[in-house]
């Protein structure tokens, strides 16, 4: 199974790579329909296995809560030398290189997670820390996926729901506050206070 991931993940890193340099100002767009592509491959390679529904669901929303310890070490040890990698050859892996382990490290997560809250997790903090001056960005951020996270395990605990799909949607609810406060901020802590005309 790991290695028929790595190999997608891969293949989809290398088209990736050709498409931002075919079409980059639609590259968000392509990323968004390989997504969809991918999910919907899935979805047909898992039509006829009696026990589908339950693989598709662990890959969609996850089982966060029986993540073991011990499941987890080997990922550490693999994002610290993929972090390591990208900090220290950064220039000469260039944009395939970004691709390629942005691919192998997000397999891997989903993989323990689920995409919805993989990918949830890299997009609505970073989209919410935008709209605030570059020097709260990484506070923003981090305070939204906090407060997302606690939340959704607390409201997953206690209205027994799902636990993904609980976080994605706190984080999204996480994501309004902080775009709500934004407007409230001085001009000088706002995003538009800072960038070029």
């Amino acid at each position: 199974m790991q290695v028929a991931a790595c190999t997608a993940a891969l293949v989809g890193a290398l088209l990736l790579t050709w498409t931002e340099k075919k079409w980059p100002e639609v590259q968000e767009a392509l990323i968004g329909v390989l997504f969809v592509a991918a999910a919907s491959i899935e979805l047909l390679l898992l039509a006829n296995n009696p026990h589908g529904g339950e693989h598709l669901k662990d890959l969609l929303v996850g089982q966060i809560l029986w993540v073991s310890i011990s499941s987890l070490w080997p990922l550490a040890i693999f994002y610290t030398v993929a972090l390591g990698i990208w900090f220290r050859f950064r220039e000469r892996l260039g944009q395939i290189g970004f691709y390629v382990l942005f691919a192998l490290v997000v397999t891997q997560s989903v993989q323990l997670v689920g995409v919805y809250l993989v990918f949830a997790s890299l997009i609505v903090p970073a989209l919410a820390a935008r709209r605030f001056a570059p020097r709260l960005r990484l506070w923003v951020g981090y305070g939204v996926g906090i407060a997302g996270y606690m939340l959704g395990l607390i409201g997953s605990s206690v209205l027994d729901l799902p636990t993904g799909a609980a976080i994605v949607v706190t984080l999204i609810l996480a994501f309004a506050i902080a775009v709500v406060l934004s407007q409230t901020l001085p001009p000088a802590l706002r995003a538009e206070a800072v960038s070029p005309p």
